[in-house]
């Protein structure tokens, strides 16, 4: 993901100041803060053990951070802590896709209309390549978030872990009579570093911190669809 977001951002005009990778774990807060010092933005697709670190090094930098890591949320009331301490700006979520974002949307329509029928069941199914760790997806418990707030109940999740499946993710509505599906297919990382870097151009000159999911109209308006 980091290679793609550098590839993405140099084609778009920008210039990558520093890069950050796992030859630098072990560098303290204040290095990393050091590195980051010459750039506008930052954006992390790290690992989930490393967040509260980047994000305390680019908020003593003075560098907002985007995060696209997943499976840290644990640790989201330290980090806004670091952030607010340090009067920084960091903008995170668990899918930075457009398409998951329009996908979220027509989730919460539709569950919004399977409020008060009973009869039909809402569940999620996610499934991914053997090699992502989390499961649920971090993606798949949002859209629980949001279809179970809808619903007024709770909503089952799946999850599988195999081959090379590209992330899917799939909401239904059951019932004995018939069954309506819902679902999103990423066919790439593209759409997620795409997003990623219309975050970065949002949170530039901005402080606090901000979920993707609720500032995404409003980066859109502000810069275009990708």
């Amino acid at each position: 993901m980091g290679r793609l977001v550098g590839k993405l951002a140099v084609e778009q005009g920008h210039e990558i100041a520093t890069t950050i990778d796992i030859d630098d774990a072990a560098d303290t807060v204040e290095e990393l803060a050091g590195a980051l010092s010459d750039s506008e933005v930052a954006i992390d697709f790290s690992i989930a053990a490393a967040v509260p670190k980047n994000a305390e090094a680019s908020a003593i930098a003075g560098v907002p951070l985007v995060v696209g890591t997943t499976a840290w949320l644990p640790e989201l009331a330290r980090v806004k802590s670091i952030v607010s301490e340090n009067d920084g700006a960091l903008v995170y979520g668990s899918n930075f896709s457009v398409g998951a974002q329009v996908f979220f949307r027509i989730a919460a329509f539709a569950s919004g209309l399977f409020q008060h029928l009973e009869s039909y069941d809402a569940f999620i199914e996610e499934a991914h390549h053997k090699r992502k760790v989390d499961a649920p997806s971090g993606t798949a418990l949002q859209l629980g978030e949001i279809v179970a707030e809808r619903l007024g109940r709770d909503v089952p999740i799946s999850s599988t872990r195999a081959g090379h499946i590209p992330g899917t993710h799939r909401v239904g509505f059951d019932s004995s009579a018939d069954q309506i599906t819902l679902e999103h297919v990423a066919r790439s990382r593209e759409g997620f570093a795409l997003g990623a870097l219309m975050a970065a151009k949002w949170i530039i000159g901005r402080k606090g911190v901000y979920e993707y999911a609720e500032v995404f109209d409003e980066i859109l308006k502000q810069d275009g669809e990708p």
